[in-house]
């Protein structure tokens, strides 16, 4: 099992109460200066999982014998594409959800996340974290949701784009 490589990032609100008692000490004019450096610098340093951006432009025909599991609620296909594949999944006759097969907790693994043999979740076989068929986590040690990608329907053509 591979670790996801450690970030150290500080929150502007961790900062903050880290040097809180500096803050006070310097008075009137500290606590204006370094409220000012706080607004102007701090950002939200929470970026999520460092999924490698790749071009994803894919059109399937949902009607099409290739992909008998799309014709009802909660079926799902593998495609090729995205950085290690895209999982598509029917939500309903006309609302799709397509993810990004690479774990938000480890995307440089060499697992792929795929449905869990009950087609009750999805798993990473790697790190075992599991999703939902929304692509929301549901048990760690992943703690973003699945990389989504923008899908709609026009017909019976879902067109896939980041």
């Amino acid at each position: 099992m591979s670790q996801a490589p450690k970030r150290i990032t500080y929150s502007c609100a961790s900062l903050f109460y880290q040097v809180k008692d500096s803050i006070f000490r310097l008075g009137g004019i500290g606590i204006v200066l370094l409220s000012i450096f706080f607004l102007v610098a701090c950002k939200d340093t929470n970026e999520g999982p460092l999924i490698p951006d790749v071009l994803v432009n894919e059109q399937i025909n949902v009607s099409s014998l290739q992909y008998p599991a799309l014709r009802q609620d909660g079926g799902y296909v593998y495609l090729n594409g995205g950085y290690k594949g895209i999982m598509v999944v029917r939500q309903s006759a006309s609302l799709y959800l397509a993810v990004e097969r690479a774990c938000p907790y480890d995307p440089l693994n060499t697992c792929k996340l795929e449905a869990d043999v009950s087609n009750l979740f999805i798993i990473d076989p790697c790190c075992s974290s599991q999703f939902n068929f929304q692509g929301q986590v549901t048990a760690g040690p992943a703690i973003y949701n699945m990389k989504q990608y923008r899908t709609s329907l026009a017909g019976n053509i879902l067109y896939i784009t980041n």
